[in-house]
């Protein structure tokens, strides 16, 4: 049986007798999107298809670097950090490129963590979408930068003086992904085998920095190839004594790495929400709608998009990273994309987003907010002519600066409580404000080179 034939409980019974396994791989995705799993035996793993299984829900409580969080109340001390439950998603089984026979299966919390698990806001975003008639669809596109480094050099080397890939600026470059096509082919082939094919794979502009395009898909599917896709990308470069790294920006002298979103909606026959020939620029009135609803509720959800401190590095003026909550028709300087095509093409390319995004939560926020925007029928500002930051914006539409910014303006967003849940918006904009009082805490190399000598 092939694993992406497997949709049941029984049918991932019947692959796993097939196969002999005496363990599978389980994972389930943080909010910060990072992939927490274990090898299961078995009868366990068997006998959780039906129940569950117990997760210790301390990854719900703790940042990217395992670290508790002070703020939070879904877990904590004051909880005993207990186990939560995890059900497992049989129609998630695929192959481990690179791992012999194992198979893999996803997991999602339920229970009270189930109001934080980022892939079940996704969720029920998408069952709002179907009350409404619709079907969503997305692609989503991460840059990322490869260097010849491990987890051991890089850390040895205090994260300075790394050595990429390759050196220099040479975009869409034949030479390199020729020489380094044992590394293409390497991804290439993994993607398909993992269901996670990708429709391209480039050089991109910087040294060592790759750009793939992830195939489109409903939205939920979308979601899961794109962490998916972050997650293996890293395991097969440091397979291959490489390193990957998905931050936004991680160094002042290259591009911050993009991790853009597209998107769309579909009727239930099948026809395009966003296509009307007879209107200009074949934007038909939900579209429009869709995108004032982004584009007005950016600046509150910006912290689902943008999710890190170093979020904010990338999103300066003239480095392909928008400023304001911004839209245009083509335009590559605004946050919103609009693509004119057919029925089939028409969609919404939210740029505003890097490759640190986790995939769940940014699918959330731009997809829901699009469906508030349709639901109260939001006019967007005019689109943008020419070059967006050399612009004027009015102070409703700037986004918030610092991730401590954008934490509370989700706090105080009705309509994203109304989207995503009190218990959700509490606790993410907690961990948000958790990971800045943590950056604040540092003495950066800036700080000791500008201030240690003269101030």
């Amino acid at each position: 049986m092939d694993p992406r034939q497997v949709k049941t409980a029984e049918d991932a019974k019947a692959i796993i007798e097939e196969r002999g396994l005496d363990y599978v791989k389980v994972g389930v995705f943080d909010i910060d999107g990072i992939m927490r799993g274990k090898y299961m035996k078995k009868e366990k793993f068997l006998s959780s298809l039906d129940g569950g299984f117990g997760f210790c829900d301390v990854v719900n409580g703790w940042d990217s670097k395992d670290q508790l969080y002070d703020n939070v109340t879904v877990t904590g001390w004051h909880t005993g950090y207990p186990d939560t439950n995890a059900r497992i998603l049989p129609d998630s089984c695929r192959d481990i490129a690179w791992e012999d026979d194992m198979l893999f299966f996803l997991g999602e919390f339920s229970g009270k963590h189930e109001e934080v698990c980022s892939r079940a806001i996704l969720r029920r975003v998408l069952e709002k979408a179907d009350s409404m008639g619709f079907d969503a669809l997305a692609g989503m596109e991460f840059e990322f930068f490869v260097f010849e480094e491990t987890p051991h050099s890089v850390r040895e080397k205090n994260y300075r003086d790394l050595k990429p890939l390759q050196p220099g600026f040479f975009g869409y470059s034949v030479i390199r992904n020729t020489v380094d096509s044992e590394l293409y082919r390497e991804i290439l082939d993994g993607c398909i085998l993992m269901d996670m094919e990708l429709e391209g794979l480039h050089e991109e502009t910087g040294p060592g920095v790759l750009e793939a395009a992830i195939a489109v898909d409903t939205a939920l599917n979308a979601a899961d190839k794109a962490a998916l896709f972050k997650t293996f990308a890293k395991i097969m470069a440091q397979k291959n004594g490489l390193m990957a790294t998905f931050m936004a920006k991680w160094s002042p002298d290259w591009p911050g790495q993009s991790g853009h979103i597209h998107m769309s909606l579909k009727n239930k026959d099948g026809s395009s929400v966003f296509h009307d020939p007879a209107k200009p620029n074949n934007i038909s009135d939900k579209m429009r709608h869709f995108i004032g609803g982004q584009q007005k509720l950016m600046p509150e959800t910006l912290a689902m998009i943008a999710p890190t401190v170093n979020s904010y590095t990338r999103m300066i003026p003239g480095f392909w990273a928008p400023t304001e909550a911004s839209w245009g028709i083509d335009n590559r300087t605004v946050a919103l994309r609009i693509i004119e095509g057919s029925a089939k093409s028409q969609r919404v390319e939210y740029r505003i987003a890097a490759a640190d995004t986790n995939p769940y939560l940014a699918l959330a926020a731009s997809i829901g907010t699009g469906l508030w925007g349709i639901e109260n029928e939001i006019e967007p500002d005019a689109p943008v002519q020419g070059n967006g930051y050399e612009q004027k914006f009015p102070k409703r539409l700037q986004l918030p600066r610092t991730l401590f910014e954008a934490a509370g303006r989700l706090k105080a967003s009705k309509p994203s409580r109304d989207l995503f849940g009190d218990t959700f918006v509490d606790h993410y904009a907690a961990s948000r404000e958790w990971e800045e009082r943590e950056f604040r805490r540092a003495i950066t190399d800036w700080e000791m080179e500008r201030y240690f000598e003269i101030i």
